[in-house]
Formats: C-alpha cells, structure tokens, sequence
C-alpha cells in the first residue's frame, strides 16, 4: 500500500543540484526507474504518471558537497507494492544497478544506494500498516537482513518497465548537526510527530505513517549552516492540506509567499517548502 493513500501529507518532490546533469539524470532513469518528464541542458524533472518526483539542477560551478556536512541523507521512493519491489531488485541483478545496502525495518523493506555525486538513494516498499508494532506513540523500525529471494518471489515473474503508477517520494532522510535543533524546526515548527529515536536519530510523520522525515547526525555531528552554490539537496518540497500549510505559517510567525505556499529554510540552511496538494498528489 502506498502511503499517499493513507495520508494527507506527503513529499511532492525533492529538487537536487548537480554537477553533471546528463550523468546524474541517467542514473535515475536507468538504475533507479524514474521516467524522464521534462528536460534541457539545465534542468531535468523525473518522475512517473505526469508528477515530478526528483527535479535536478544543472550548475557546473557549484562546489562538491561533503558527505560530512548538512544535507541530505537519502531520497527514499516508495513503490506500491513487493511486487514492484522484487521487479526492481530483478532489474537491478540484470543491470548491475550499484546496490550499497538492503534491510527490512519491519514497517518496509529497503535497498540503498548512491548516485554518481554522492546522494544516497533508497528504493523501497511499506508491510502493510497493521503490521506495523506501535508502542507509547513510536514505531519499532529495526534494520534486519532482507529477504532477496522472497522479494523476487514476489514479483510474480514480471519484468520491471520503469517505476509504476502510484510510486512516490516516500520520505526524506535529512543530515543535521545537533538532534535537539532538528527536532526544534522539524517538530515544533513544521508539526510532524516524532514516530521513531534511534541513536543519533529522529524520525518524524504525519497521519500516523512511520515516518515522512528523518534527521541525523551519523556522518554530520556538529555540521554548521551550508554554504552555496553546492550540489546535493536544493529543496525538499512537502504537499498537505492548506490548512496544514496555514499552521506551519503561524507557527513560523511567517507569510506565505504565494496562497498555498510557503518557503523556510533549515538550522543548516536546507529549503523546505510546504505547499498545498493538488488533487493529484493527494488521492483519497
């Protein structure tokens, strides 16, 4: 089940600066599936059944970002079904896809990779809701060995043509400095409920999904705010309900820059933008 049929917020889309646009788009059309929707020799927007999932920007003269520094930790595109993820796992083998990491977090299974300029990728599917183990209002999301063969089982014997309808920008795992700022903007500025804690981690949600967000401190202890131009993560953009976008505006003590949108930006200098859905992005 995806999650934008259960929730009412959401990532609409992550918005990434790079340095070689041709390389970089062609990694997420061919390792990753995204289908190409638009491009030109400065921007390329990815995505699948018309919604833009992944925007990249073209900028040669950014400086390369540091895996040590603010930023982001990985886009993580979900797929509706097992299915689909044993599909995408059968395509991978075939294509050599460079896989870094798989687990099964009890809530979804997951592989992980990098793409050519170091942002981190993950692929995965959610086990259906009930099945997800809740206590004191947090969710057990462990990294336990994932189950390849079971996954292709799954997959019904069908081949991978690209990502399916209904695949979306599950979650955004972020890079901070300190855990107790993040929590200060991502919770209490943004209102996205604390769902998980792990050791140098938080993970955030909306509507009771396990989590939307995420912040750590694993590589980026101490990071200060970014400086630009750099590549990696420009914009992380969050679609919800206008009322949604009204509370985080008061909260922020800010006016939105057009009707359904506002713009602020993280302790470390990362854009979040929230913005109403359309109807579209939020399918009930």
């Amino acid at each position: 089940m995806s999650m934008i049929q259960s929730s009412k917020t959401g990532i609409g889309k992550v918005t990434l600066t790079v340095n070689d646009l041709d390389r970089v788009s062609g990694f997420y059309q061919e390792a990753v599936g995204l289908h190409l929707l638009r491009g030109d020799a400065s921007t390329a927007e990815l995505g699948v059944d018309g919604d833009t999932l992944l925007e990249l920007r073209r900028d040669t003269a950014a400086r390369r970002r540091s895996p040590r520094e603010a930023g982001l930790f990985h886009t993580a595109f979900l797929l509706p079904s097992r299915a689909d993820l044993g599909r995408w796992i059968k395509h991978a083998m075939k294509s050599k896809a460079p896989v870094v990491g798989a687990s099964d977090h009890g809530v979804s299974e997951a592989l992980y990779l990098s793409d050519p300029e170091g942002n981190g990728v993950e692929i995965y599917a959610d086990w259906p809701v009930l099945s997800w183990q809740w206590k004191d209002g947090l969710v057990d999301m462990p990294s336990d060995p994932l189950d390849i063969d079971a996954l292709v089982d799954a997959s019904g014997g069908e081949e991978w043509n690209g990502f399916p309808e209904g695949a979306t920008v599950g979650h955004v795992h972020l890079q901070v400095g300190a855990i107790p700022t993040a929590e200060a903007f991502y919770r209490d500025v943004l209102g996205f409920a604390v769902t998980s804690r792990y050791p140098g981690g938080t993970f955030y949600a909306a509507d009771g999904y396990h989590h939307h967000l995420a912040t750590n401190i694993w590589n980026s202890r101490g990071a200060g705010a970014r400086t630009f131009p750099s590549t990696g993560l420009a914009n992380v953009e969050i679609v919800s309900s206008r009322d949604f976008v009204e509370a985080v505006g008061n909260r922020a003590d800010q006016t939105r820059q057009e009707r359904d949108t506002l713009t602020l930006v993280d302790p470390w200098g990362t854009e979040i933008t929230v913005a109403t859905a359309t109807q579209k992005k939020i399918k009930e």
